[in-house]
């Protein structure tokens, strides 16, 4: 079987995996699940770039589904990206397998598809960090060859999925291809690695570091965000096998069970088992072998960080803001799970030898048989909705109000847990539906821990909407024109007490909306938007660079040029 009949088996593989996973979840509608927020009719905004001042968490990300979304509908532009995430995962591990038998690749394929991290963080809804997650092992091959020419324009395209997510997945990326290029002891390609994540970064990064006031540095709810255990082993244990986010919400049905949790862990010491025995044979033909050891025990310590000593993590993060992408902790664990994919496959290609097709196969099912609840919509609990007729009534309004002035949302809250989604927890999508500016209270309480709002002008009216004094004058001050109150939510207070002056424009029963006169304008305090653009213009040319050009197009355009012979 020849290598693109390999790869083009482990993509409909990979495909078969996310229609499974996602089933029920693939009708039309949107699957709105904690992070995972997609809206109809996506509109490009101050927001998308990371412009009001806010840290740029959804920064690019959100431009990629909002163009995404203007080709095709939101919704399937949804569905296109998270079955991206199973195909390019079982075929990115499948090509790290070096072995000419498909089964084994499909093995490697399908286990890192299909396990529990997966479970967890689509639940969680970081398709983002999961399309990061799935080209991981290309970018682990593709780092390894980052000295040879040509290097650098793979490293880019490899890290594309990454990039789409932000920072959360380049630091993934970028702990396992530092690992890889520095065990091979080739300065050119340590050099590359940096300056590749350097440039690709810049979208979040610039606004991040522009912002007033800088990245927030708080070393707070370093433990509501730490790794948790979710099976008997423990937390440590709980991370071995793949698991261990912080939210417990997010856990898979039936998942931590002590019979399969111990099955899928003699999976899993296996699979490690048998990288280190099988695959320091196989060096040759796989150069990231030990660098991607590395990165996985790296990863592993990174993971545990939060769990194991929370105030060395608190202190380092108040020494400097960046280390705060170590509190979600398990998001680490990313490189264990190829070595683990590997190990699986290398295991089950040495039981061919010995010819017990029965127990490769056998490999193959694990997955699926240790971790079903991640099928049909993650156990039912990702099911498609419709936005209610009152949100579509409200940006109608909205939009055609030729007045300038932001959208304040209330109840003062950051999730929701909305009847028309089942009563499942997602972030407020307002801000994305709503073609202007939208004010939320954007400070997370996790457990008994709150992480401050990011948001400036969030923080500055924070004071006014707690008190439970009127505000049409303060909001007024603010530059806010209209208040939307999602009337569904048990803390609502849409009383004409708190907004006197007022004038209600929609009634409905989910939203009510509110109009104030003569709003002022305040402009957001936010990064500089020519260094915001300049940074998309350098990161957008990279790419291009790196699909479009070919570095042996510019040898010949460069030697075509006519050079000065000295005399």
């Amino acid at each position: 079987m020849d290598g693109r009949t390999r790869h083009l088996a482990a993509a409909l593989t990979g495909f078969g995996l996310g229609l499974a996973a996602l089933g029920p979840g693939l009708a039309p509608g949107f699957l709105l699940s904690y992070d995972m927020v997609f809206v109809p009719d996506p509109a490009f905004t101050p927001m998308t770039f990371g412009l009001t001042g806010s840290v740029p968490r959804q920064v690019p990300s959100d431009a990629v589904a909002a163009a995404l979304g203007t080709v095709v509908p939101a919704w399937v532009a949804q569905r296109l990206l998270l079955l991206a995430v199973f195909v390019m995962a079982c075929t990115a591990a499948a090509s790290l397998v070096p072995s000419r038998r498909l089964v084994p690749r499909l093995v490697a394929g399908v286990c890192y598809a299909w396990n529990p991290f997966v479970a967890e963080r689509l639940l969680l809804g970081q398709w983002a960090l999961l399309l990061g997650y799935a080209a991981l092992p290309w970018v682990v091959a593709a780092a390894s060859r980052a000295d040879e020419h040509g290097g650098g324009r793979r490293l880019v395209r490899a890290l594309i999925p990454a990039a789409i997510g932000g920072y959360g997945p380049l630091t993934v990326s970028g702990i396992a291809a530092l690992a890889v290029a520095v065990t091979r002891g080739r300065r050119a390609g340590v050099a590359k690695v940096p300056a590749v994540l350097a440039v690709l970064s810049l979208p979040w990064l610039v606004p991040g570091l522009l912002r007033p006031g800088g990245v927030p540095g708080e070393g707070v709810a370093v433990e509501a965000f730490a790794a948790r255990a979710d099976t008997p082993f423990g937390t440590l244990g709980s991370l071995l096998l793949l698991g261990g986010v912080w939210n417990g919400e997010t856990v898979p049905i039936g998942y931590g069970a002590p019979v399969t949790a111990a099955l899928w862990g003699a999976v899993v010491l296996s699979a490690l088992l048998a990288y280190g025995a099988y695959g320091r044979r196989s060096e040759r033909m796989a150069p990231w072998w030990r660098g991607a050891a590395i990165a996985a025990a790296a990863g592993f310590a990174a993971a545990s960080l939060g769990a194991v000593v929370p105030s060395l993590l608190e202190g380092a993060i108040d020494l400097w803001s960046g280390f705060a992408v170590l509190r979600d902790g398990q998001q680490f664990v990313a490189p264990l799970a190829v070595v683990v994919a590997v190990g699986l496959a290398l295991a089950a290609d040495k039981v061919l030898e010995t010819g017990h097709s029965a127990v490769a196969y056998g490999a193959l099912l694990a997955p699926f048989a240790l971790l079903p609840s991640l099928a049909w919509g993650a156990g039912g609990q990702l099911r498609s909705v419709d936005y209610p007729g009152d949100w579509a009534r409200a940006r109608q309004i909205i939009d055609a109000d030729p007045v300038a002035g932001d959208v304040l949302v209330l109840p003062w809250a950051y999730y929701r847990s909305y009847p028309w989604n089942h009563g499942r927890r997602v972030l407020d999508p307002l801000p994305r539906y709503l073609h202007r500016r939208v004010i939320v209270n954007d400070a997370l309480r996790v457990g008994d821990a709150t992480v401050p709002s990011e948001d400036p002008k969030a923080r500055r009216l924070d004071g006014a909407i707690r008190s439970g004094a009127p505000l049409t004058a303060t909001l007024r001050e603010a530059g806010v024109r209209y208040v939307v109150v999602d009337v569904r939510d048990p803390a609502a207070d849409p009383g004409p007490r708190r907004l006197p002056g007022a004038g209600t424009v929609l009634r409905g029963d989910d939203l009510l909306l509110y109009r104030i006169t003569a709003s002022d304008v305040v402009p957001d305090s936010g990064p500089p938007v020519a260094a915001v653009t300049a940074a998309w213009i350098v990161m957008s040319g990279a790419i291009f660079w790196s699909i479009v050009l070919r570095a042996t197009n510019v040898s010949a355009l460069l030697g075509s040029i006519p050079r000065r012979r000295d005399p």
